[in-house]
């Protein structure tokens, strides 16, 4: 993201087409085709949901805005292209489920509030607002109509009330309880991990420093979805376990250099508590 330390935000936008699996499917092929893709594809009238890439790197379903790149303001801008057209508010017709759900729970634990900073969503056709100071400086959710550069008018006047209504907070099925590190689950040497950290990126491919200690803490990353499986067991702390243990760090609230990628006590002995291991400090 160019502006990390910017507020987080969501970008709603519709794909203009039907709804059901074979739309679905046509869709998420002819984004990828085009090199446009959202971090999300939803299907209203179905619940269901895939994921591009992150959340936490950039899309590229904006247009910029002269040199500002719209796909990466903020410390997240997660774009969603939902299966229905503008002309027709999904909100009035659609089913969320359980996927819509976890996805607002995913928005949320980003820290994106439950407000539209531009205001109401314009109704397909319309005049849309598209204020630059607004998008640069407020956290929330906006329309593709509200955004700066660009000129489509999705997702048309969807309703916050409904959208939010649909996925009230704190009324998600609870995440499982911390897992607690048992007498014979392994301990990592959070000095270990700071010197993988500082020195396998800058090795030779798949150079492992500590491998012993950096192994739980890659399976505990690919558990919370920052770090992909090819990359989640080589004991390795190259330059993805960095950018994803800084992913982590962000999740507990750090920021700036807070955010490094390199291992602290209290992320570390988090990460732990969750995922069974134990921190030697």
């Amino acid at each position: 993201m160019d502006s990390p330390s910017a507020p987080p935000r969501v970008v709603w936008h519709t794909t203009e087409s039907g709804t059901g699996n074979t739309s679905f499917n046509a869709v998420e092929r002819y984004l990828r085709q085009i090199g446009a893709e959202p971090h999300i594809i939803y299907d209203p009238s179905t619940d269901r949901i895939g994921q591009f890439g992150p959340l936490n790197e950039s899309a590229r379903a904006l247009r910029n805005d002269g040199v500002t790149r719209t796909n990466r303001t903020g410390r997240v801008c997660i774009q969603i292209e939902v299966l229905g057209r503008a002309a027709n508010p999904f909100t009035s017709t659609w089913k969320p489920g359980k996927n819509f759900k976890a996805l607002m729970d995913a928005i949320r634990s980003w820290g994106v509030p439950d407000v539209f900073p531009m205001g109401a969503p314009p109704a397909y056709p319309g005049s849309s607002r598209r204020d630059r100071h607004t998008w640069a400086t407020k956290g929330g959710h906006y329309c593709h109509a509200n955004i700066p550069g660009n000129d489509h008018g999705d997702p048309g006047a969807i309703s916050p009330a409904t959208l939010f209504k649909a996925a009230p907070k704190g009324d998600s099925t609870p995440p499982p309880a911390p897992s607690k590190p048992s007498p014979s689950a392994p301990t990592v040497d959070l000095s270990n991990l700071i010197d993988a950290a500082r020195r396998d990126p800058k090795a030779a491919q798949g150079k492992a420093s500590h491998p012993a200690d950096v192994k739980p803490v890659e399976a505990a990353l690919k558990r919370e979805g920052l770090l992909s499986a090819p990359y989640a067991a080589d004991g390795s702390f190259g330059s993805l376990t960095v950018a994803a243990y800084k992913a982590w760090q962000r999740r507990c609230g750090c920021t700036g250099s807070a955010a490094d990628g390199i291992p602290g006590k209290a992320s570390l002995e988090k990460l732990g508590a969750k995922h069974g291991f134990k921190v030697k400090a």
